[in-house]
């Protein structure tokens, strides 16, 4: 899956990738989270555009988005007949621009947090999906979801998924849906090349979506008081004697 990520190159190298003719200037992001404004890359009228939607993937059929589940991730098997993602996936597909992600492994009953990113720490493109819905006064709120597939052999350590990195070759297929169909684009759907990522642990810093720096992404190493206090978490001693108490007259034992 795919549930938080990174967007840091500069917003001129990210243009001369996706090629769209808009010059939006942004900030370093290093801890994009749900429901937080993304940028996306979409055709309108055959050509690549960029835009700014709402990462969490709302139907055009659902009435009240406040009751209804964030859909952050579509899966790859069953976008072509998920109700959620159907029409989508046929008539509005896009990328996401990114520089990494991160996926936490468990270990001893927590969680480890890792980076994953190109080795050559180029910027990538998501496949995803948007969506327009429209309230009932006639709002509009554009929302997008990353489309995820199996985990390749590099990452299948830290889960049994990924996000689906296209390469540049492919982003035309996948963006233009007009002369494109579902089911010819939903094939370009696959886990990268083992060879095309690195993953290395970063701080559990990141876990708090208020932090965004680019410490988040350096390496770090656990010290020993860290993984001694985490291993006492995940297994408390049993050897502490329970505290006496006194009983009452009437309190029966069976000691």
């Amino acid at each position: 899956m795919c549930g938080r990520y990174v967007i840091t190159s500069t917003p001129a190298a990210i243009r001369a990738l996706f090629g769209y003719p808009e010059q939006p200037n942004f900030p370093p992001r290093y801890n994009v989270a749900p429901t937080q404004p993304v940028p996306i890359v979409r055709f309108a009228e055959g050509e690549r555009h960029f835009a700014l939607v709402r990462w969490a993937f709302i139907p055009g059929w659902v009435k009240d988005p406040k009751g209804f589940s964030l859909l952050i991730n579509a899966r790859a098997e069953s976008v072509l007949d998920k109700p959620a993602f159907r029409n989508a996936v046929r008539r509005r597909r896009c990328l996401i621009p990114a520089d990494g992600f991160y996926e936490w492994r468990e270990v001893g009953g927590r969680k480890q947090a890792f980076f994953v990113r190109r080795k050559e720490g180029e910027p990538f493109a998501f496949a995803g999906l948007w969506e327009t819905w429209t309230g009932p006064n006639g709002e509009e709120l554009d929302t997008a979801a990353i489309v995820t597939t199996l985990a390749n052999r590099t990452l299948s350590f830290l889960h049994g998924r990924m996000p689906v990195i296209l390469p540049p070759d492919a982003f035309d297929l996948w963006l233009d849906c007009a002369k494109v169909d579902a089911p010819t684009a939903t094939a370009l759907l696959v886990p990268a090349r083992d060879d095309l990522l690195e993953a290395y642990q970063v701080s559990p810093a990141v876990n708090r979506v208020a932090n965004d720096s680019a410490a988040l992404i350096a390496p770090y190493v656990e010290t020993a008081d860290e993984m001694a206090a985490a291993e006492k978490a995940a297994h408390p001693s049993t050897d502490a004697k329970p505290k006496s108490s006194k009983k009452s007259a009437d309190q029966l034992s069976l000691l």
